[in-house]
């Protein structure tokens, strides 16, 4: 029997079609849907994130362009979340009084922090605000439902790997200092913020086994996540849209 021609090989080749690509990868959307959830005022529904990340997951399909060198998987998990979090940013349900907390605690932190030389304690950011420690916690808990600072709305990286359209050169310097800048942020936060986030964004574990992980409670994992994430605000005041 004769070898069969490289025609006939190619021929065989299964080329992953949009259709198949979308019912294989329909899982990821419901595992970064169940992540982001966790962070989610209540009147954000489950089913929105995995309705808007499907269309994600769709145009993610029909896009991909496995020559650019990231997988399908990697490609469509940003796709698929930048589908949610455009979903969720159409409502515009944060009070105004959460976005002035907000600045409030990252101002509160700056102040500490110049004037001490170090990390502000929780205690002594409330002392700064003129609130309770428990006010202060709740406040924490507001900027968390708001969502007012988050790591998934920070630049992805190299344009080639996301397969975005070629940027301006000014705004891929920019996005690059600013990683820099963020990245050295992150180094400099306290020992604990450090895990929390690194637990809940490399390797993508809920708050509450986070809070299993370091043996105390899930809110109190959500005011370490916050207060990390206002803190960061607070060092990157350049940074941010403080509006």
């Amino acid at each position: 029997m004769s070898a069969p021609s490289g025609v006939e090989m190619y021929s065989e080749i299964q080329v992953p079609t949009p259709d198949n690509l979308v019912r294989e990868y329909a899982i990821l959307v419901k595992r970064i849907a169940h992540h982001l959830i966790a962070r989610m005022p209540a009147n954000v529904q489950t089913d929105d994130l995995i309705q808007a990340g499907m269309i994600g997951l769709l145009e993610a399909s029909t896009k991909y362009d496995g020559s650019k060198g990231a997988s399908f998987e990697t490609y469509a998990g940003i796709r698929i979340r930048g589908a949610m979090l455009d979903e969720i940013r159409k409502g515009d349900w944060v009070p105004r009084s959460v976005h002035r907390n907000v600045r409030s605690v990252s101002a509160a932190m700056r102040a500490v922090e110049a004037r001490l030389g170090r990390d502000a304690t929780d205690r002594e950011v409330a002392q700064e605000m003129g609130v309770q420690l428990e006010e202060y916690f709740d406040i924490l808990k507001d900027s968390n439902s708001g969502r007012l600072f988050s790591f998934e709305d920070l630049p992805a990286g190299d344009s080639e790997n996301t397969q975005a359209p070629t940027p301006d050169p000014l705004d891929q310097i920019q996005k690059s200092h600013f990683q820099e800048h963020l990245a050295a942020a992150i180094g400099h936060l306290p020992e604990r913020e450090q895990l929390v986030l690194s637990l809940y964004y490399d390797d993508e574990l809920n708050l509450k086994e986070i809070g299993e992980v370091l043996g105390v409670s899930e809110s109190r994992i959500s005011q370490i996540h916050t207060q990390a994430a206002l803190r960061l605000r607070g060092r990157l005041v350049d940074w941010v849209d403080e509006k």
